[in-house]
């Protein structure tokens, strides 16, 4: 059986990722490994993505090989550089940032796509990802990440679908939603805005899958 590691750097990304593989991979073993201070540590320490940030990925990344993982998929978006290097370390499986497949599925489309994240970092990475023809308009929803870590689930969602509606009313044709943790608010951005949502956790899933089976 394909057996999948899911590295995470924030605790509320674990959820959203293995509710979606039971339900649309649940043949798939998954194997989770967290280390919620690689966020932390990059909002703190001012150093960015430095030699010390990417030699930890490296290791993180060979203890899921030396596991049995047969593929990998990083699920917080603010690491992008490291993760395309642990991506060219290991080139004969595949390595999967967690936003990679959502941009190719949100760049198919057309007009203006909304951009939502709750981590500032990776509102600052991400946009550079996405081709220069995509036209963004970016919305952080300030706070949102805080009632999540607070346990205001419900908080969080109505924080991330006003700034749904907000892309709307700005002339969006459809909403991207840009890390893991984000994912719950979907149908509550569906509901606000009135437009199709891209979730980073079922595009990522699909790529996978697509590669592996």
């Amino acid at each position: 059986m394909t057996r999948i590691a899911l590295i995470h750097a924030l605790a509320h990304s674990v959820a959203p990722i293995n509710e979606a593989m039971a339900r649309d991979w649940p043949e798939a073993i998954r194997m989770n490994l967290l280390d919620d201070s690689l966020s932390a540590d990059l909002a703190r320490n001012g150093r960015g993505l430095d030699e010390a940030m990417h030699e930890r990925f490296q290791r993180l990344a060979q203890y899921a090989v030396d596991s049995g993982a047969q593929g990998i998929l990083f699920t917080c978006s603010a690491f992008g550089p490291c993760i395309e290097a642990v991506a060219r370390r290991h080139a004969g499986m595949p390595v999967l940032k967690p936003n990679e497949a959502m941009i190719e599925e949100a760049s198919a489309g057309t007009g203006k796509l909304g951009l939502i994240a709750s981590f500032r970092p990776t509102l600052e990475s991400m946009p550079t990802e996405f081709p220069p023809d995509v036209a963004l308009e970016l919305a952080l929803a300030e706070g949102a990440l805080e009632a999540l870590i607070a346990g205001d689930a419900d908080r969080h969602d109505l924080q991330v679908a006003a700034h749904a509606r907000a892309l709307s009313e700005r002339g969006c044709t459809r909403i991207a939603l840009a890390q893991f943790s984000l994912a719950r608010a979907r149908a509550a951005c569906e509901a606000a805005s009135g437009l199709p949502v891209l979730t980073t956790v079922d595009s990522a899933v699909r790529a996978l899958r697509r590669r592996l089976v």
